[in-house]
């Protein structure tokens, strides 16, 4: 049975007031599996999960067991690249979000998709990776990390355009991936991206040649999602 599942591309939007929205919608998903809103033997539920896709102005923002070293600008350095920055509760280090660059925040049910974490993060990552495919390019995922990259193995070649990071309570997943599209790469040079000082970032704009029309890419990245995930739209 498909997993019923509410998309909603909300546009450029501030880092913090998406977090607080994929918040709220995470703590009812949660609240309402407590309540027994969720019956998973019946194979019924009364709650959907939902797909965000947003971007967001200049933001840094830290996992739970990063490190503040890997940001390599101060607070006033920060403002003059207008800049945010935040320590968040997800998995991963140090990442850059911003303009042209798809984030997805994937507010899904593991239980309801039969599915562990792990195996969440690597269907996510098989999502980009289809989704590159589109566009002729092979990517692949790196030992020992997450997200995807191309030539993960090859020194001085590696080079990640995809990071994942995600939080899951009660099989409940929030945030998610960011897929860099037409991003302006420099900004990852104020930080090491990922934890890692020796990989690259890239993005579909530098690895294709061209810049790219983004609903055009969102609606890969979604179709992506439904064959993936096996998902059914909802309103």
């Amino acid at each position: 049975m498909s997993y019923s599942v509410k998309y909603e591309d909300i546009g450029l939007k501030d880092y913090k007031e998406t977090w607080d929205y994929q918040a709220e919608i995470f703590k009812e998903l949660v609240e309402g599996k407590k309540a027994g809103q969720y019956n998973n033997k019946s194979g019924t539920s009364s709650l959907h999960g939902t797909l965000i896709f947003v971007e967001h102005p200049h933001v840094y923002t830290l996992g739970k067991n990063g490190s503040e070293n890997n940001l390599l600008l101060d607070f006033i350095q920060l403002r003059a690249k207008d800049a945010k920055f935040y320590r968040i509760d997800r998995g991963g280090d140090i990442t850059y979000h911003g303009p042209g660059q798809i984030v997805g925040y994937p507010i899904f049910d593991l239980e309801e998709l039969n599915i562990g974490l792990k195996e969440y993060i690597f269907r996510l990552e098989e999502t980009i990776i289809d989704t590159i495919r589109e566009f002729g390019l092979k990517g692949s995922r790196l030992e020992g990390g997450t997200g995807v990259w191309f030539d993960p193995e090859i020194q001085g070649k590696a080079r990640k355009i995809c990071a994942i990071g995600v939080k899951a309570s009660r099989y409940v997943t929030m945030h998610g991936f960011a897929f860099n599209v037409n991003t302006d790469l420099s900004y990852f040079n104020y930080i090491n991206p990922c934890g890692f000082t020796d990989k690259g970032v890239t993005s579909l704009e530098k690895e294709t040649g061209k810049r790219q029309e983004m609903n055009k890419v969102k609606n890969i990245i979604r179709k992506k999602f439904r064959d993936t995930f096996d998902l059914d739209w909802t309103e």
